[in-house]
């Protein structure tokens, strides 16, 4: 068996505190040992992924053991600011030039796709997790201006996704933000992600999976007919198929020089009493590096972040946190008017990237039987969900369409 224990990358995955965790229904109690010793499926890691992963495997009937090194949904899931956006970090225009207009194209029809199954998921299973459809305002920036959002949105319409340009005038008047111009489309969504994977958790148990914590998986082998997971306390554990939903602390097999792993900072405001409609009802972000973005809670809490360093331990810093933080609180007001004062919460994270901004979701190189879900990119949650079809798609035996766009490169 390979020395996964050895290789694999362990981050404190955030530091601060992440508003979600203070909010009510945002656990799982794991059990301390698990019973039985043959599942069809293990799913390494319990934070969104995972839960997404587990959820869909479960509704197809599979037996699943879910494991987490830590507590259930206290790893960087928290540390998400939820903006569950169908825009992919890449814009469509540029990723067509990447990776050619077909894949651009259904890679940006399946994110789309996938806020909306998600949506219905959310009120299928009935969970409290705030899920509400948003529209996204993407805004001009240093990266792409008037022009190149002109053409971005007759883009994102030719393969119909719903995207209205906003000239400057406009802009201003519905919103009062002033920028050169803006993309306003309508496939977007919010919610609390603790809350949301706590409950996508929580309908497996329902279904009796099991998660175990803590556990630390340190080999991994594959077998005729299934796979064998080593624990850090000598057990061996047997299932069928095997789901690494690790996130930043990815196999080491699945190194490559297509993704690296940066830093992201994020805060919430207090409660705050009246806050613009238009705010109320959008999800926000710039095409600017660094970039703003931010939306509100029901509480009418401004959650916002940005000011990413291509650096991958920078966000371990207190002292760097509070710094970005109040550029995070200037920016918001200087685009919107709007002063939070000392945010309620701060918190940052390393935050996955690939070139294409596209997710990772493959087999492990050189096994069949083990996958990896990778949702890297600034709509992490949107990628795993699209990670949880696919990889409960291939364990069906039944392919998805769209599995060659995101495979492992």
């Amino acid at each position: 068996m390979p020395d996964l224990d050895a290789d694999t990358r362990k981050d404190d995955l955030r530091t601060g505190t992440p508003f979600w965790v203070r909010t009510p229904n945002s656990t799982v109690k794991p059990l301390p040992r698990l019973t039985g010793d043959r599942f069809d499926v293990i799913v390494v890691g319990a934070g969104i992924s995972g839960a997404l992963v587990a959820e869909a495997l479960t509704q197809a009937g599979k037996s699943v053991l879910i494991l987490d090194r830590r507590p259930p949904v206290r790893g960087s899931t928290p540390a998400s600011t939820a903006m569950i956006q169908h825009e992919i970090d890449v814009p469509l225009t540029r990723l067509r030039r990447r990776i050619g207009k077909d894949h651009a194209d259904r890679a940006w029809l399946r994110s789309a796709r996938a806020v909306a199954d998600l949506v219905a998921l959310a009120g299928k299973l009935g969970l409290d997790c705030r899920m509400r459809p948003k529209p996204a305002i993407y805004l001009a920036g240093d990266e792409m201006g008037a022009r190149a959002l002109s053409n971005e949105a007759k883009a994102r319409q030719e393969i119909g996704i719903g995207a209205e340009y906003l000239a400057r005038g406009e802009l201003i008047g519905r919103f009062g933000m002033d920028r050169p111009a803006a993309i306003l489309s309508d496939a977007s969504a919010s919610a609390n992600p603790a809350q949301l994977t706590a409950g996508l958790l929580g309908a497996t148990l329902a279904r009796k999976a099991q998660i175990v914590s803590p556990v630390e998986i340190t080999d991994m082998a594959e077998l005729p007919s299934g796979v064998a997971l080593a624990t850090r306390k000598g057990e061996v554990l047997v299932a069928e198929h095997a789901v690494f939903c690790t996130g930043y602390e990815y196999l080491p097999q699945m190194r490559t020089k297509s993704h690296h792993v940066t830093s992201t900072w994020a805060l919430a405001s207090r409660p705050m009493a009246g806050l613009p409609g238009w705010m109320q009802e959008t999800i926000v972000w710039e095409a600017a590096d660094p970039y703003l973005y931010f939306r509100t809670d029901g509480s009418g809490r401004v959650i916002a972040g940005g000011e990413d360093e291509d650096a991958a331990n920078t966000n371990a810093d207190p002292a760097k946190l509070a710094a970005k933080a109040k550029v995070i609180a200037g920016k918001l007001h200087a685009l919107t008017g709007i002063r939070i004062g000392r945010p309620a919460y701060a918190w940052s994270a390393p935050f996955g990237v690939t070139d294409d901004g596209l997710p990772i979701i493959d087999r492990v190189p050189g096994h069949e039987r083990i996958f990896a879900v990778m949702g890297f990119g600034g709509n992490g949650i949107t990628f795993s969900m699209i990670a949880a079809q696919i990889a409960a798609a291939a364990i069906a035996g039944k392919p998805d369409p769209d599995a060659d766009i995101f495979r492992y490169r």
